[in-house]
């Protein structure tokens, strides 16, 4: 297949609208089901390389969810714990723990579920049938990934009545070296982002601390490769093998590191026992309980907790989850480390860090400011890699 015709481009005006290879070459993708739209294929190409690129630092299975070309997560094939199994939905899976590839695409699903809603998901190996059977009760509109088992493929192909979106890329595929698009008629033209990340990168560290164990290493490296297919300014908070809450396309740097550390401390406080024990009536949906939990956690829009309120989710009306409860669980969470694709500012980002159990830190560094950046990490006892690589991503 050397194109193939869309029903539009990112909006239903905008006509018409197609992808194939400029130097007249097949396209390196099959569709095994459904019909991807723009923004689907948007997403399917920037995630796959994000989950390739991740296998190759670390040697293992990895997933992302993907949400208008920005990932929600992305996760490596490490086991989840009971709670953490339980917070993302997936404890009533038999075998979770026997597919690594499984277990990525649990922890990068739940970690942010309501923006994971209607995701596109990527696989950096053949789909099992246990990530099928996972993926199959979420609301995604498509996934990619270089095969599929013939039963996952069985699968998949039954949700959103036969439609949903299949894709299989070649995992040789090698782009060419020089990239194009246009703005305003205007064709733009540069070299691909092959900057490779891996341990080496983070041999610089800059503060008075510097033991960087090969956890947190892991854990800045998926962070750093998230950030590099993120819409920017980006910020990327990971823990224990996965993205934990991602920053993106803001325009200061400070609400970045706000948003992905106020992401971060959700997850970590759907994992306490007072969420986890939540009375839900059996009518409740998976989605709905998300935006429940959300509201739970962030007293958000709605008081769920309120008369009148509670009895359209829960069978009996839960205790609030206090300021004070939620500071106290939040203030034994620790070792978290957070990557940003540009150098830091200002030391208010280390500041807000802290208070979401940061402890490792991996940033491109050539601030005005680097000093007092420095000086803020030390005070903490954190540690800080310069890499010298900006990691912006449009």
């Amino acid at each position: 297949m050397k194109e193939f015709e869309l029903k539009y481009g990112c909006n239903p005006n905008q006509k018409p609208s197609r992808i194939y290879m400029e130097d007249g070459n097949e396209l390196p993708i099959k569709i095994l089901n459904g019909r991807p739209g723009y923004i689907n294929f948007l997403d399917a190409f920037n995630s796959y390389q994000l989950v390739k690129e991740l296998k190759t630092a670390l040697g293992l299975p990895a997933v992302t969810s993907f949400k208008h070309v920005s990932p929600t997560s992305a996760a490596v094939g490490i086991k989840l714990s009971d709670k953490l199994k339980k917070a993302c939905f997936a404890d009533d899976i038999p075998g979770l723990d026997d597919s690594p590839l499984a277990s990525a695409y649990a922890r990068a699903r739940g970690t942010d579920r309501m923006c994971s809603f209607g995701d596109w998901v990527a696989l950096s190996d053949v789909c099992d049938v246990t990530t099928a059977l996972l993926i199959k009760r979420e609301v995604s509109d498509g996934i990619i990934a270089p095969g599929y088992e013939p039963e996952a493929l069985e699968i998949l192909k039954s949700k959103r009545k036969g439609t949903y979106n299949i894709v299989e890329i070649d995992p040789d595929y090698v782009p060419a070296e020089k990239e194009h698009k246009q703005v305003f008629g205007i064709t733009f033209e540069q070299g691909r982002n092959n900057f490779k990340i891996d341990r080496e990168l983070l041999s610089n560290i800059v503060t008075a601390n510097k033991d960087l164990p090969e956890s947190a290493a892991r854990d800045l490296i998926i962070s750093l490769i998230t950030l590099k297919y993120t819409q920017s300014n980006s910020v990327c908070f990971a823990y224990d093998g996965q993205a934990i809450g991602v920053g993106a396309g803001q325009q200061s740097r400070i609400h970045c590191t706000r948003l992905a550390g106020s992401k971060a401390d959700t997850w970590f406080l759907r994992q306490a026992d007072k969420v986890l024990n939540l009375p839900f009536r059996k009518d409740i949906g998976r989605p709905d309980r998300d935006n429940v939990i959300d509201g739970y956690i962030n007293r958000n829009e709605e008081d769920v907790c309120a008369d009148g309120v509670w009895q359209r989710y829960f069978t009996e009306r839960p205790e609030p989850f206090t300021d004070e409860e939620q500071k106290a669980y939040l203030a034994g969470c620790d070792g978290v480390a957070l990557g940003s694709d540009a150098f830091f500012p200002f030391s208010d980002n280390i500041e807000r860090a802290y208070r979401s159990g940061v402890k490792y830190i991996a940033e491109p560094g050539g601030s005005i400011r680097d000093d007092a950046v420095i000086e803020c990490c030390d005070k903490y006892g954190m540690v800080m890699a310069f890499t010298g690589m900006r990691l912006f991503h449009h």
